[in-house]
């Protein structure tokens, strides 16, 4: 039986030396690079690394929306938002008349199942716990009731981790301007 020595053991500290790997032990003093491709799911799929968008998407033209009318973006195919792996997104939104529009995070289309659930509440205002004031309160994540627009820009919001990893998540716009609006729409989501 051969006895030896740990190296951070109270004998070592004293001195007593037991070396069976000789001397030192040779490290390879190399730097090599690694990049995560993501990570194989709990059924062996390789699931990549979500990245932010790189460019808008759910581009959406509403025309002639009278006062007072509601719209729901994005339109055409697949007509929501799917915020998974996404912490925060910009919309973006351009009228072609100035004024106070509501702007709100609804869930939806109906024709889409919240991962295998259905039937889903659409158009109904997503609530949710951002842990504010209490972590027991169920509160709108996003409804703005009057935000003043202006014609013929873009105006831009951020919104922050309040619908990060919504799945089925479209926006309701009204026009409180006032008169008949043409209203666009793009968003980009961002981690």
């Amino acid at each position: 039986m051969v006895k030896t020595v740990t190296p951070f053991s109270s004998r070592a500290k004293e001195g007593a030396t037991d070396s069976p790997l000789g001397d030192f032990v040779e490290v390879k003093q190399a730097i090599t690079s690694t990049a995560s491709a993501g990570f194989y799911d709990e059924n062996g799929k390789l699931t990549g690394n979500t990245s932010s968008d790189r460019q808008w998407k759910g581009f959406s033209f509403e025309e002639a929306i009278p006062d007072g009318q509601t719209i729901l973006v994005p339109g055409g195919d697949p007509g929501f938002i799917d915020m998974t792996g996404f912490n925060s997104v910009f919309i973006a939104i351009k009228p072609s008349r100035a004024g106070n529009y509501r702007i709100a995070a609804i869930m939806g289309p109906d024709t889409n199942t919240f991962l295998g659930l259905e039937p889903i509440d659409a158009a109904r205002v997503l609530r949710g716990n951002g842990g504010q004031p209490t972590s027991s309160d169920l509160e709108a994540l996003f409804d703005e009731s009057a935000e003043a627009l202006i014609a013929d820009v873009w105006n831009i919001f951020p919104i922050v981790r309040n619908l990060a990893e919504q799945k089925v998540m479209q926006f309701k716009i009204v026009n409180n301007s006032g008169g008949n609006a043409n209203i666009e729409f793009a968003y980009l989501r961002y981690l």
